[in-house]
């Protein structure tokens, strides 16, 4: 297929996903969020706290992420397993479309679908920052946050072709990811025997094959104003190399089925 009509193929398989995810209640997921947040926010406003504006933003900041992320994920591994069963992926890959065009497009669909809860996170949390650059810095890390889930969701969805084991194990990884730090400093601090070091030394294999999802949309930016530029280089270096990988894995697993 020619080059522009490749690039045709991926905008229009794009569009379509979000159109999908639009559909599949998405506006009432975000509207949820909104709803939970703000009750949130006017509980933890009646209550007495010391430091109830910080306490505030930094439970805020953690339920948006969660949330944002859940609901990306669950998106994602929905759409991508409801049209393998519909059998939509194998009409369209009957097509002259390649199959990394098809999976492209699903991956850019997805992605723009992840922008609006992340803007929505933002729109949420800028009220109550002290400044633009924190609230910016953590939204942008919590966008390529949700762009590295969904991207890990259709690769689960891809290869286990069922919505409730593709969901778990992309929470799991979510989970992984995001405790990779405090489970090398567990190893470090605890005694070493031979058991110990066996499970520090796999945690530092993984922690080379999965990103640091500890490292985005941190909460002390919010807080403390210490998010800099290279912290958002660092992040983007991150997102870029995960989602190499994870595209590299999703084609070899497309590619080596027989439709």
């Amino acid at each position: 297929m020619p080059r522009w009509g490749t690039l045709r193929a991926v905008r229009a398989i794009a569009a379509a996903t979000v159109l999908e995810a639009w559909r599949s209640q998405l506006p009432w997921l975000l509207a949820g969020l909104a709803a939970v947040a703000a009750a949130l926010a006017v509980f933890l406003h009646g209550v007495a706290l010391v430091e109830a504006g910080p306490t505030r933003l930094a439970l805020l900041a953690a339920l948006l992420r969660l949330a944002t992320a859940g609901i990306v994920a669950t998106l994602a591994v929905a759409g991508t397993v409801r049209e393998a069963q519909d059998k939509q992926a194998e009409q369209l890959l009957t097509l002259p479309i390649a199959r990394a065009a098809w999976l492209c497009g699903r991956l850019a669909g997805f992605g723009a679908v992840a922008l609006l809860p992340a803007l929505l996170a933002l729109a949420i949390l800028l009220p109550a920052t002290t400044s633009l650059w924190p609230a910016l810095l953590w939204a942008a890390t919590l966008l390529c946050e949700l762009w590295i889930v969904a991207a890990f969701a259709t690769f689960c969805a891809l290869g286990l072709g069922n919505v409730a084991p593709a969901l778990c194990a992309t929470f799991g990884f979510y989970a992984l990811a995001r405790s990779l730090t405090a489970l090398q400093l567990l190893g470090d601090t605890t005694a070493r025997d031979a058991g110990t070091r066996l499970l520090a030394l796999a945690t530092d294999v993984v922690a080379w094959l999965l990103p640091r999802l500890d490292g985005f949309a941190r909460t002390e930016w919010l807080l403390y104003g210490t998010g800099t530029p290279s912290d958002l280089g660092a992040v983007l270096v991150q997102t870029v190399l995960a989602l190499l990988l994870l595209l590299a894995a999703s084609l070899f697993d497309l590619y080596r089925r027989q439709f």
